[in-house]
């Protein structure tokens, strides 16, 4: 005997159609869009098959009656007409046509075709008599009469090997409209050069079709779906081509795009899906139910393979699908299937874990953008297939099997348990099966069914049009046993009991509404089949054949293998059924309520006990409703919510609708989600309404302005934030970027500052002598008149002192005509400007001596100005003598101090003075603790400032590091110098650091990690000499500059990928300062000590930015993760309770945020018009949990500011125990725990963070000190180089030959017993250890017994740079903190524009924009943790203005 497959007749509606066919699963891949053929695969394995074809007449007889009919091959397609009783046998393999006029009781095969010329069926959807059979050849066949005749046509190309290469137009009036998809090859010298086109037909062929459009992967009507309703253009015709431009050889997906047409191409339109020229990489196009949904690859650099889908209901509206943040979903290529979807909700269930047998469903809104997770864990196979179905003509009820296992599965590859779990509310919640009474004895067990991933039928798995009838094969256990081991279930109410109608596993089918049910065995060989006639209460046999009739066909019959069976059950003699007969059946979501999807479902159907048949042969079952009151099961959460104990709770931020939240004004609302709704396609009315919007206060923004932001600042300990735009406007938010308040209109803005002493103190100064100031950040704002208008020089207009109603003005006198006599002139005022006094004129600089800590007199002016006083200070040149001039008593006793000065600055309680020795044409460093008496320090040979350009870097450790530069431009390095403690000796710490020609150095000191810096080397330093290309390498150093090594890599990426190197120098390489577009930027934060970001790749050497990652560091840069593939802007919120990132390579409509320090990350979709950020802000203490976004809007004028309010994702305060810190939600971290040594610095100190997998709100939540938990025994690491020493290979320090080693020190200035001979090692200063090997002390002498005390005590922060010749002409300019800092050409006016870091306090100023032309140039300059600037630049920049460099 054979195995046995069951297919119905008589008005079934053939059950393989795309409109309703076993899953509809639209399996998304890179080479087609599928709706595969259930036949397709289960005829590859069936080698044999007997095709029940079932009839529902009505005669007289007893019995039923039957036919056998023999084929040689199983049939590709069986297909019947629709409410006919015409049918299709498609042999594929013998390429032949058979057709039944009789439903299948006999079969004539279609003469019309030549033998073997049918290669494949397709019927046309919307005419019942239409069908077409394509051939390998250019002519092909259709009828118009349902397989009685066929006709031939001809077309140009051969068919594409393609799934479905017709598409047919709905409206049917236009049946005939019909695309073609052909394959075109042309011939080259090393072959054939192949691709798809498409020609398209107004006639069904009649005559000859015409080119449609060439290049084309799928061409489809926008009418070819009786649900897709819209009022597009009926001529609308979709296509997915590649780029004309593009043909040449293979394609690229990037030149893949979606076009659209309303007159069949002769002009075409690219959609750009709302996303505009970023619309490529489509992947595929397709329609199901009543929405379009495209599918694009993401082209960002390291997405992975990443898709997006974008789906219309209109075709005019195309939105992103949006996944919850909760549920990190991600599309893969070929990792996610459409399945099948009601007209209320496209499903879609995705693959989240590393296999690809277990996904996750996601159910939509009605307009198929928004998705919330619906069931996690399903079963999947390979193909991509999902066991999931819907109920035919049952609303909101669906059987789905999940992996009960999945972790083990996917951890230890563990064979799947299957679960089987049904859903009656379209997906929103989810029960097991009910097992059959009496069969199950704990609570785990439950009924589970085999389903769509092993398919042994036709058709839909479990049900058919008979109402609420579903039949099924599966087990009763923990878990879905064995197919061989597995019983037939069946259930009369849509799933909600079963029973189990025969023992072992059955084919089965529904006829006449479900008056007849026929099943027959399909383990092993049979002669007979069972049915009933009363729903399954009672079962009749009936033998069809002799046994042994139709084994294997004997050699000499010439009759096939494959037995089609016709079964005709009018021969049971029973009448028709009469109303008394019928009833009417409810479909029960549950035993106490008889509503589903918010109304009473209900069908006539046959009763049980009615001996009748309904003979309703090409009526499908008519479903009635009545609506239900609303109650809870009708909803479910809304979007970016998730179920918390048994209630919606936000996952992530909501979206604002664009039209709330516009006025600006206090204590704005808007009507938010509640975070239910109603479930789409839901018909319940009244009752609860838990979907009623809720009034929420406005938290999210997009503010746009008119010009380009060019300086931003908050308020120090404020919610107040101020931003000054190239049209010379200041606009002002109390609000953390919410809304937005222009200041004083009227007026025109050149630069604001903010307080250096008092925080709560700003200045707006104006192209006038007006200004405007606040002493209450910016609640209120008071006008005062400056002695002048603020100077075109680039001196700083004001300078600040701890008393804070103390200012110095540097303003332009006489420069209004003829500039005879125009020169910068320095006034001060002792109470806020009400009155000013003339400090000196002709000046470059002029400052207070005292700072907070260089206490010394407060009336002390410093100023820079030239010694000949007259004529325009303009084109005063080098011959006029720079003189440094000390004035106390408010300037009224000067002093000069030196003659000929570069320039001076001071940094804690150090004044620093760069001196000009014009007779040598050096350069001389000198220092000063009380302004008055200076003194010069030691350099290593060959490295004196003299012939140098340099750097003075910060340092919080008591010594001072120094870039010399080596190589100069136009690739210039140098070696870094450290100096001792009283910063009197500078020696070697590395070499070959990287310098711009800015005189900036990728070096950067650790924020709240004392003597962590991290460093980028020129590798190739004697190469890049000649070619100018340096390659670069990241370094660190834990150890103050004692010794530096590179970073450690990651072993993988984000992805969990395994890097490709494996080498000694394989190492993590970063994007430093240098780099920066804002020079305030900084990897860490004072408010999250040992938390780094950066931009950077893991390899031999640094890459280009858009080729880099972004990485973080939870310990202090010791060990490292990538966090996200491509390079990101970021900022930290809320003290690393919340960290942003933002896309840095391209414009971008989201943000990524993390709430565990970069282990998941979820998406914010901030806009549907994507910006290109620029920056990310937030408070300057990042504690709290707004940011706002810079950017501006591709390809137009202006900017715009994003507002973001994280605040909606936990309330829940961070608990602190200061007494018994680690016992709360913070722990104790010392930034050794990833070290040999326990110790840092000769001690071990613990810090306090938050856990990292905590969600709550640190907020002001006071957190336990640091605590040095002891000092430790001086190892190596406590020691460095002393002065005129280096390291060798070996890392010992060794004496620079030709030099002597420094004498030693016996002043026992501190009052000790002892002193010792200097060896080539001194003590990192900054080091408490104690005792151990002190290899910095030779011999040892007794002190003499006086204490000394050395003047010569200093430290600094300085950022200077200067070009020495030999001829005395210097080859440019000194930079000095506060100086400009842009790449791009004429951007002085940002040199004192916005404030820089803690640590570069300084003295350069503004050229003001009023009287030069620079405003083009500049751009942005924001303080931020952000990536660098090395992208090209953009398709857009010329109408931007933006610089490649920016």
């Amino acid at each position: 005997m054979t195995a046995v497959t069951l297919a119905r007749a008589a008005g079934a509606r053939e059950l393989l159609s795309c409109a309703r066919n076993i899953q509809r699963a639209l399996h998304i891949s890179s080479s087609t869009t599928s709706c595969m053929a259930p036949w397709h695969r289960t005829a590859a394995f069936i080698w044999s098959t007997l095709a029940f074809l079932l009839y529902f007449g009505y005669t007289s007889a007893a019995d039923p009656e039957h036919a056998i009919n023999y084929f040689n091959n199983a049939p590709t397609r069986l297909f019947f007409f629709d409410d006919t009783t015409s049918v299709i046998y498609h042999d594929a393999i013998f390429g032949d046509i058979h057709v039944s006029q009789d439903e299948g009781k006999t079969w004539k095969r279609a003469d019309d075709i030549p033998p073997g010329e049918a290669a494949m069926f397709m019927e046309h959807p919307f005419n019942n008599r239409v069908a077409f059979v394509l051939t390998n050849s250019y002519t092909h066949y259709r009828t118009d009469d349902r397989g009685k005749s066929w006709r031939t046509f001809n077309v140009p190309e051969l068919v594409a090997y393609v799934q479905k290469p017709l598409s047919f137009h709905s409206d049917p009036k236009k049946w005939q409209y019909t695309l073609f998809q052909a394959t075109k090859c042309d011939q080259i010298p090393w072959g054939e050069q192949c691709r798809d086109v498409t020609y398209y037909s107004k006639d069904g062929f009649a005559s000859s079709p015409q080119l449609l459009l060439e290049d084309v992967s799928r061409c489809q009507f926008a009418h070819s779906s009786k649900d897709f309703k819209h009022d597009a253009h009926e001529d609308l015709v979709y296509c997915v081509a590649y780029d004309s431009s593009a043909t040449a050889g293979s394609h690229n997906i990037a030149s893949s795009r979606l076009y659209s047409s309303t007159d069949f191409f002769a002009t075409k339109q690219n959609e750009d899906l709302g996303i505009g020229k970023n619309a490529k990489g489509v992947v595929a196009f397709a329609i199901v139910s009543k929405f379009a949904v495209v599918a694009l690859k993401d082209l960002t650099p390291g997405s992975e393979g990443d898709m997006l889908l974008y789906v219309t209901v209109n075709t005019k509206e195309w939105a992103k699908a949006h996944f919850p943040h909760a549920s990190q979903a991600r599309l893969r290529e070929n990792a996610y299937t459409i399945v099948e979807s009601t007209v209320h909700s496209l499903a879609v269930d995705v693959v989240l874990h590393d296999i690809t047998t277990v996904g996750t469903l996601f159910v939509s809104n009605s307009n198929g953008t928004y998705f919330v997770e619906s069931l996690m864990n399903t079963n999947r196979n390979m193909m991509g297939y999902v066991d999931y179905e819907t109920i035919y003509g049952v609303e909101g009820v669906g059987i789905s099997n999940v992996v009960a296992n999945a972790q083990d599965v996917e951890r230890q590859m563990a064979a799947k348990q299957l679960r089987s779990v049904i859903t009656f509310d379209d997906g929103s919640s989810w029960d097991s099966l009910v097992a059959p009474s009496g069969t199950c004895s704990s609570e785990s067990c439950s009924l589970h069914l085999h389903s769509v991933t092993d398919m042994h039928n036709y058709g839909p798995v479990f049900s058919s049009p008979a109402p609420g009838f579903v039949m099924g094969v599966g087990s009763v256990g923990k878990a879905l046993a064995p197919y061989d081991e597995s019983n037939t279930y069946m259930s009369k109410d849509a799933g909600l009991t079963w029973t189990m109608v025969r023992e072992g596993a059955s084919q089965y089918e529904f006829g006449d509404s479900g008056s007849v049910i026929v099943v027959v065995d399909d383990e092993q060989p049979t002669n007979s089949i069972m049915y009933s006639t009363d729903m399954g209460q009672t079962w009749n046999t009936y033998d069809f054949l002799l046994l042994g009739q139709v084994v294997r066909q004997s050699p000499q019959s010439n009759e096939g293998r494959n037995a089609a069976i016709y079964l005709d059950f009018a021969a049971l003699g029973r009448p028709q059924c009469g109303p008394n007969d019928k009833e009417s059946w409810y479909a029960r979501a549950n035993t106490k309520s008889e509503c589903i999807m918010g109304a009473k479902q209900w069908y006539t159907r046959r009763k049980a006990d009615a001996d009748c048949y309904m003979g309703e042969k090409f009526h499908d079952p008519e479903v009635h409703d009545d609506k239900c009151p609303c109650e809870e099961h009708d909803y479910e959460c809304d979007y970016n919510y998730v179920r918390s104990d048994d209630k919606c709770v936000p996952s992530g931020p909501e979206r604002i609708p664009s039209t709330q939240c516009t006025l600006g004004t206090p204590g704005e609302t808007y009507m938010g989600s509640s975070g239910y709704r109603k479930i789409p396609g839901n018909k319940c009315e009244g009752g609860s309404r838990m979907d009623e919007p809720m009034s929420k206060d406005c938290s999210g923004d997009c503010h746009p302005f008119a010009s380009d932001i060019v300086q931003s600042e908050f308020f120090k300990d404020s919610k107040t934030v101020l931003v000054r735009l190239a049209d010379f406007t200041i606009w002002q938010s109390s609000n953390e970027g919410y809304t937005w308040e222009q200041k004083f209109p009227e007026e025109r803005f050149l630069v604001f500052y903010m307080h250096t002493h008092t925080d709560d103190r700003a200045y707006l100064i104006t192209d006038s002598k007006r200004f405007y100031y606040t002493t209450d950040t910016g609640r209120y704002w008071h006008p005062s008149e400056a002695p002048s208008p603020p100077n075109t020089f680039g001196a700083q207009v004001v300078r600040f002192q701890p008393k804070s109603e103390y200012l110095i003005w540097i303003g332009n006198v006489d420069c209004q005509s003829g500039y005879q006599n125009c020169r910068a002139q320095a006034q001060y005022t002792w109470n806020n400007g009400r009155d000013w006094r003339l400090v000196e004129d002709y000046v470059v600089n002029c400052d207070w001596a005292r700072d907070e800590e260089l206490r010394i007199d407060s009336s002390q002016i410093l100023c820079e100005s030239y010694a000949d006083k007259q004529g325009s200070q303009a084109f005063f040149g080098k011959e006029n003598a720079l003189q440094l001039v000390s004035g106390t008593d408010y300037y009224a006793k000067k002093t000069k101090l030196f003659d000929h000065v570069v320039g001076f600055t001071k940094f804690s309680e150090f004044l620093i003075v760069a001196e000009y020795l014009p007779m040598r044409g050096t350069l001389n460093l000198q220092v000063s603790l009380d302004g008055r008496t200076f003194a010069s320090g030691n350099f290593p040979p060959g490295m004196h400032p003299d012939s140098h350009a340099y750097t003075v870097l910060e340092s919080s450790t008591k010594s001072i590091f120094l870039h010399m530069t080596m190589n100069e431009f136009p690739t210039p390095w140098g070696n870094i110098l450290k100096s001792n403690s009283n910063g009197t000796y500078f020696g070697l710490s590395i070499d070959n650091v990287n310098r711009n020609n800015g005189g900036f150095v990728d070096f950067e000191k650790l924020v709240g990690l004392d003597g962590i810096a991290i460093i980028n080397i020129v590798a190739n330093p004697a190469e890049a000499a000649l070619t100018g290309h340096k390659v670069l390498q990241t370094r660190i150093t834990h150890n103050d500059g004692g010794t530096w090594k590179p970073l450690l890599p990651p072993s993988v990426d984000s992805l969990g990928v395994k890097y490709p190197c494996t080498s000694v120098g394989c190492a993590l390489h970063v994007h430093g300062y240098t780099e920066r577009f804002d020079a305030r930027a900084t990897y860490s934060s004072p408010s999250i000590v040992g938390v780094v970001m950066a931009v950077g790749n893991v390899g031999e050497s640094l890459a280009a930015y858009t080729e880099s990652d972004t990485f973080l560091s939870r310990d202090g840069g010791f060990t490292w993760e990538e966090v996200h593939k491509d390079a990101h802007l970021w900022e930290f919120g809320d003290s690393g309770s919340i960290i942003v990132i933002v896309n840095d390579e391209e414009p971008t409509d989201h943000v990524l945020f993390t709430t565990d320090e970069g282990l998941t990350w979820r998406e914010f979709k901030f806009t549907t018009e994507k910006i290109r950020v620029r920056d990310i802000m937030t408070v300057p203490e990042d504690t709290s949990r707004k940011f706002m976004l810079l950017g501006r809007y591709p390809a137009t004028a202006g900017s715009v500011i994003v507002h973001l309010d994280f605040s909606s994702l936990t309330h829940r305060k961070c608990l602190v125990d200061a007494e018994n810190p680690g016992y709360d939600d913070f722990e104790l971290w010392s930034p050794s725990e990833e070290r040999d040594s326990l110790c840092l610095f000769g001690r071990q100190t613990l810090y306090h963070r938050r856990k990292r997998d905590v969600n709550c709100v640190v907020g002001d939540t006071p957190k336990a000190l640091d605590n040095i938990v002891q000092n430790c025994t001086c190892a190596l690491e406590d020691f460095e180089c002393e002065f005129n020493y280096v390291h060798n290979g070996e890392g010992q320090c060794v004496l620079v030959p030709g030099m002597t080693a420094r004498p030693p020190d016996d002043s026992c200035r501190n009052g000790e017993d002892y002193w010792y001979e200097p060896t080539a090692y001194r003590k990192v200063d900054y080091s408490s250890c104690e005792g151990g090997d002190r290899i910095d002390r030779g011999t040892q002498h007794l002190c003499p017994g006086i204490n000394g005390h050395s003047a010569i005590f200093w430290m600094m922060a300085l950022v200077a740079w200067w070009w020495y010749s030999k001829s005395g002409m210097a080859r440019g300019t000194i930079r000095l903190p506060g100086g400009d800092y842009s790449h791009g050409s004429g951007s002085g006016a940002m040199a004192t524009l916005a404030s820089v870091p803690w640590f570069l306090l300084g003295l350069a100023g503004i050229a003001f924009e009023y009287i030069a032309s620079s405003l083009e140039s500049v751009s942005m300059g924001y303080r931020a943790r952000r990536g660098y600037r090395d992208v090209p630049v953009d398709e857009d920049a010329q109408v931007l203005h933006f610089e490649d460099e920016e």
